[in-house]
């Protein structure tokens, strides 16, 4: 189990590494828990995280008692069967800890190098889904030095996409750094507020009277898609924020299965597998949608890679009422690990 992770969402990840431990079969699994510090250090803690949410993390000091180590030594010197990497966001997220694990040849949870990538990155995604004709909502993407050389230029082209707006760090997941626009002048400081997650950002057309619909897709290559829940957000920021999804006792609810047309919880989960597909997925991941409540119109939002699984994720709840508890969906993400691992072990890696 590696957790933690140097992004924003640290502590997320704890919450989740700690869910997972506590429905893991102690009878069938040893857990080795693998800690990644906020600067990059790995090391190997006394025991796995007890935190059940996000807001105890930061409130306690979560991860004690700690033996510093090279990422290739925790690896190896544990002989571990096969990885579990709940590290949400950059550095953990987006292929770069993939990239390690496919190096060692040790088998791992999740998305491949390319699906994690690409998942990771909200402006190349919306490029792969409008390349394969899938419904997205209006966006613009800007970098860094353009905004710093042409805010008004970047102001403009976010002119025409309306208001309310949504700006949000291109590679960060949580709705860390996200911000909602509702008026012209609040548009420099949100996008301030996102490039100091990332040097990209996505700014999109929001959709006025929006309902948050998700979806959870399991499998390699023939991936299954679950019941639809409804993220129902009561929180001041208007919006699924992370102080709703986490801090706040009040930010939000849920509804799960989500109260939808047969014709449209269908074509969500069909949008879900092919969005899943889209990307190169494998093992798991949650796919967002923005439902219009005045014409029904449906848009793909994204599609998280490694979705949390605190006691409030959306991820583990939907397949629980699709009838996959939380013990039975992690022992089918780690054998479809096994399973891809075993695949990539019958490709030659000589010419002669």
């Amino acid at each position: 189990m590696v957790f933690g992770g140097r992004s924003g969402e640290h502590e997320v990840s704890i919450a989740s590494a700690a869910s997972i431990c506590q429905n893991l079969d102690p009878a069938r699994y040893d857990v080795v828990p693998i800690h990644i510090a906020k600067d990059g250090a790995w090391s190997l803690p006394d025991a796995a995280p007890k935190s059940l949410s996000a807001a105890d993390v930061h409130q306690h000091a979560e991860v004690t008692a700690l033996q510093i180590v090279e990422p290739t030594t925790a690896l190896a010197g544990s002989r571990v069967d096969v990885v579990f990497p709940i590290l949400h966001g950059p550095y953990g997220e987006d292929g770069t800890v993939q990239g390690l694990l496919e190096l060692a040849n040790v088998p791992y949870v999740g998305a491949g190098v390319l699906g994690s990538a690409v998942g990771m990155d909200k402006a190349v995604m919306k490029s792969l889904f409008a390349e394969q004709g899938l419904p997205i909502v209006r966006h613009a993407t800007v970098h860094r030095r353009e905004w710093e050389q042409d805010p008004r230029g970047v102001s403009a082209r976010a002119a025409t996409l309306g208001l309310p707006l949504f700006v949000k760090p291109a590679n960060l997941g949580s709705s860390v750094g996200i911000s909602k626009v509702g008026a012209a002048e609040a548009l420099a400081p949100a996008v301030e507020l996102a490039f100091e997650f990332d040097r990209k950002v996505v700014i999109e057309a929001g959709v006025t009277q929006a309902r948050e619909i998700e979806c959870a897709v399991l499998g390699n290559d023939e991936p299954e898609a679950s019941l639809p829940g409804e993220v129902i957000v009561t929180h001041p920021d208007g919006f699924y924020s992370y102080d709703a999804k986490y801090l706040s006792p009040d930010g939000a609810s849920w509804r799960i299965p989500a109260d939808l047309p047969e014709d449209t919880r269908r074509l969500v989960q069909r949008l879900s597998v092919q969005a899943f597909r889209c990307l190169d997925l494998s093992g798991m991941a949650r796919v967002d949608f923005f439902l219009d409540r005045t014409d029904g119109a449906l848009y793909l939002n994204e599609v998280n890679t490694l979705p949390g699984f605190t006691t409030i994720s959306m991820y583990p709840k939907m397949w629980e009422a699709s009838g996959v508890p939380m013990p039975a969906l992690i022992d089918r993400l780690i054998a479809l690990a096994l399973e891809r691992h075993a695949e990539k072990q019958r490709l030659r890696t000589s010419v002669v």
